[in-house]
């Protein structure tokens, strides 16, 4: 599968005191997918977006807790599908895996739940000095993306997403009830817009305070901030792009669910491997 030209696999950064810290984000009830189970709990390729996700964070080598947010009433079900994922070298409390940890989501918004992913992520990694927020419906995202937008942060860029080129020509229209014909109002230059992807990287402090000043909105879905980066720019911050890849796709629908399969069929014929996920689960 090709990505964009700059999207080669990079060696990961060389460690900081505390490393980074990640934060999946798995509350989604998945009822786009019609599953009848939460949508991490989705399997693609016999193996859940939870467990394939999760493995890709342990994958890149750069990561050095996750904290899962689950729905509430799935909590110990989650903690069960991620048993066995890695060696358990950290994190031995209760309710951790190897340094993964699972909490509970908020039924409010996306927003909510990555507020209380990151306050247990720091209370378990302090000194960590950069927050890697991603969604578990991302779950074929390779390790090398992960690596790229650490070695961002690192670099000095306190957000970093990454994201494709648009391929598609975008208007800009005049939002109209459903169903109604909707006058364009602009034409975005292509050269200039890209789609974003996760995960996505914070210097600690600043995915903090934008946090912090965006809480009012997290309350509601329909004012909540649709991804973390968004915060930032809110609050006046500065956000850089950098490579995707087009293996990153979102799992929402039926298609892309069915998309996903394709990839992990094809990326077996041309020999290559999806990150480790210790087995079927």
């Amino acid at each position: 599968m090709s990505t964009s030209p700059s999207s080669q696999a990079s060696a990961p950064p060389e460690s900081a005191p505390g490393g980074a810290v990640a934060v999946l984000t798995a509350a989604g009830s998945g009822s786009r997918l019609g599953a009848g189970v939460p949508k991490a709990l989705v399997p693609v390729g016999g193996v859940s977006l939870l467990r394939r996700a999760s493995a890709g964070l342990i994958a890149s080598g750069v990561v050095s807790h996750v904290v899962v947010t689950a729905p509430a009433e799935e909590v110990d079900r989650f903690r069960a599908e991620l048993e066995g994922l890695s060696d358990g070298s950290a994190g031995a409390a209760a309710g951790r895996r190897g340094g993964i940890e699972v909490v509970a989501g908020s039924p409010r918004s996306r927003q909510a739940s990555v507020a209380l992913g990151l306050a247990a992520a720091l209370a378990a990694v302090p000194q960590a000095d950069v927050v890697i927020v991603h969604d578990a419906a991302r779950a074929l995202t390779p390790p090398e993306v992960t690596q790229r937008v650490v070695a961002a942060v690192r670099a000095g860029h306190e957000a970093v997403v990454p994201a494709l080129p648009v391929t598609d020509t975008v208007k800009e229209v005049e939002a109209r009830p459903a169903g109604e014909p909707e006058p364009v109002v602009g034409t975005p230059r292509r050269d200039r817009l890209r789609a974003v992807q996760t995960p996505q990287g914070f210097s600690t402090p600043v995915l903090v305070a934008a946090h912090r000043a965006g809480a009012e909105r997290a309350g509601d879905e329909a004012l909540a901030a649709s991804d973390d980066a968004g915060l930032v720019e809110a609050c006046g911050g500065s956000v850089v792009v950098v490579a995707g890849d087009e293996r990153a796709v979102k799992v929402t629908t039926p298609m892309d669910l069915a998309l996903a399969e394709l990839l992990l069929e094809r990326q077996s014929a041309q020999g290559e491997r999806p990150a480790e996920t210790g087995g079927e689960n």
